[in-house]
């Protein structure tokens, strides 16, 4: 046992004697001083200024501020209008890539071509031109003219951000959702069929729990892509849809209440950091049943 104990001091100073383990830390050096320059420090700091009163001391008073009133509410403005991108995102991308799974490699490669390419252009021009679309002499309403109650009031309001929204994450969940589509046996689907299984049961009882991992990722990634979302909901919402992202915003450059705007920005990555650990709980769930059920 002592000379186990004895040994033990003695192999990191080993480790670090290896030319090839020198070389490492050599060339992870510039990565590690990358992530803390542009990313610990930042977020040190934030945490820092969200703790600190106008004199410097140390105070929970911005927090509280963060989590009643009008800021409470915006708060579940925004947990609310991510939900509602979330869910129709999902129910859009699920039809999209199922539709897309069944095609042939080269057709379905043609359709997520035309899923994805949209996301390479600049989201405030796909913004801009939902804004042309949707408003009152836009091509919905117009296309809408013989409809009673014409035209709608699709813009400026909680409608008109979730459709903003919801056509910015799409991708996203039909990329998820493709992939795990694709990763799907058929021929459990065919075994189900051939013993008289109807397609209902089989989609219930088979399809739809081989491929629940993948939209409970990708329905959680859509959520916390919403959650910090400015520029859609800030030229697409009216002042009750006034999300986090938009507050921070009107804190620093109007009301010059960086304190104020740094603790909203921490409840905001604290959001986010809860949804990564359940996207990733989701994941490694997914991959143990896809493993029982191989095994």
């Amino acid at each position: 046992m002592a000379a186990l104990t004895a040994t033990a001091p003695a192999r990191p100073r080993k480790l670090l004697a290896s030319r090839k383990t020198r070389l490492g830390i050599l060339y992870a050096l510039p990565v590690v001083i990358y992530l803390l320059v542009l990313f610990v420090y930042p977020i040190f700091s934030t945490l820092l200024l969200s703790l600190k009163d106008a004199d410097g001391s140390f105070t929970l008073h911005w927090y509280a501020d963060a989590l009643t009133g009008v800021n409470l509410s915006v708060l579940f403005t925004t947990l609310r209008i991510s939900a509602e991108t979330a869910l129709l995102s999902l129910v859009f991308g699920f039809v999209l890539a199922q539709a897309i799974s069944r095609l042939k490699p080269l057709w379905a490669g043609l359709a997520m071509l035309v899923v994805v390419v949209p996301h390479f252009v600049s989201a405030l021009v796909r913004t801009y031109g939902w804004i042309i679309m949707l408003g009152d002499k836009g091509l919905v309403n117009e296309s809408l003219a013989w409809a009673p109650g014409a035209p709608y009031s699709l813009l400026y309001n909680e409608l008109g951000v979730v459709i903003g929204t919801t056509s910015m994450m799409l991708p996203y969940t039909v990329l998820l959702l493709y992939g795990v589509m694709r990763g799907v046996d058929r021929r459990l689907l065919a075994a189900a069929a051939s013993m008289g299984a109807g397609r209902v049961t089989i989609f219930r009882r088979i399809y739809l729990p081989l491929v629940a991992p993948g939209l409970a990722s990708a329905g959680l990634l859509s959520f916390i892509l919403s959650l910090g979302y400015y520029i859609t909901p800030a030229l697409m919402g009216g002042p009750n849809q006034t999300m986090i992202a938009t507050l921070i915003n009107q804190q620093v450059t109007k009301e010059n209440q960086w304190n104020g705007a740094a603790a909203q920005g921490v409840i905001l990555l604290l959001l986010t950091f809860a949804g990564l650990l359940l996207v990733k709980a989701v994941s490694s769930l997914g991959a143990s049943r896809k493993k029982r059920s191989t095994s």
